[in-house]
């Protein structure tokens, strides 16, 4: 399926673009035929990342903006067409996402998180969104989500509340743009270990085992497995894929989803020990 040219001329956007699974995204995008515009606050990150990707044989065109501003995601969004002439490809990665216990946010730290994930992923959809639909294009927007999305979690709920806000935006405008011949999906990536990601949220060495041990295939993703399902999602072999989003973390959100899933820790003498308490039951000779 990974042919070379499976996003030949496809014209992607990437937010965040600059580093971590963006910039990985991108590297695969590009690998099989994309041209790529990626966008960040970081202006030299940006183009550090566009010079690695140049030397690689990869189109790409940088542009510093704020997601978190809508007029000057306006003015990339203009300078991405004046390069390109077109997109075709809109993925909302951008985010922002720490730790800390509720009870401790101020609402600037709140307000950090839902300006990056909701509302830059909402301002960038409308942008492309606005744009297709004038000129009678069809796009793809591809938001990267979570599993927690849907499920919750403490200690990270500006990020949960956020996430189901683009989850929800992905669901409602697969439906309503679908006519437009624009299709809406999403990504919710399990643990795959990125820098940035890494030193926020799993600081310690004693956290980040604990997110393996969740896990039950017993291990973190591999960068490929997601880039690769990412870019599957906005190729034309995926174009009848619309509203769904696609879970990749090794079974680790069902492992916590089940009430009883926490026994896979129990050995095989302490099962013994449960069944001979159970009602009517004997330890087996």
């Amino acid at each position: 399926m990974f042919v070379a040219d499976l996003l030949k001329d496809k014209v992607v956007l990437i937010t965040g673009g600059g580093t971590g699974l963006g910039k990985l995204m991108g590297q695969r995008f590009g690998q099989l035929g994309a041209r790529l515009a990626i966008i960040g606050r970081r202006e030299n990150v940006l183009h550090e990342t566009a010079e690695e990707f140049a030397q690689a044989g990869i189109a790409v065109f940088p542009f510093a903006t704020d997601i978190r501003n809508p007029d000057t995601l306006h003015q990339a969004f203009d300078a991405i067409y004046a390069h390109y002439g077109q997109l075709d490809v809109l993925v909302n990665n951008a985010a922002g996402n720490f730790i800390s216990p509720t009870e401790n946010l101020s609402p600037r730290a709140v307000d950090a998180i839902l300006n990056i994930v909701l509302h830059g992923s909402f301002y960038a959809s409308l942008e492309a969104g606005k744009r297709w639909i004038a000129a009678g294009h069809r796009g793809t927007i591809l938001n990267i989500v979570t599993t927690y999305a849907w499920t919750g979690s403490g200690y990270v709920v500006p990020s949960a509340a956020a996430k189901a806000g683009v989850l929800a935006m992905t669901r409602s405008l697969a439906v309503e743009w679908a006519h437009y011949g624009i299709r809406s999906v999403a990504i919710a990536p399990g643990p795959f270990p990125t820098e940035g990601a890494w030193s926020r949220l799993m600081p310690t060495d004693e956290l980040a085992q604990s997110v393996t041990d969740r896990v039950p295939l017993g291990r973190v993703g591999r960068y490929e497995e997601l880039t690769n399902l990412a870019a599957y999602l906005i190729s034309d072999q995926a174009e009848y894929i619309n509203g769904e989003v696609v879970t990749i973390d090794g079974g680790e959100w069902l492992q916590g989803a089940g009430m009883f899933n926490h026994l896979t820790r129990l050995t095989p003498d302490q099962w013994e020990s449960i069944r001979a308490q159970m009602p009517g039951k004997k330890p087996t000779p």
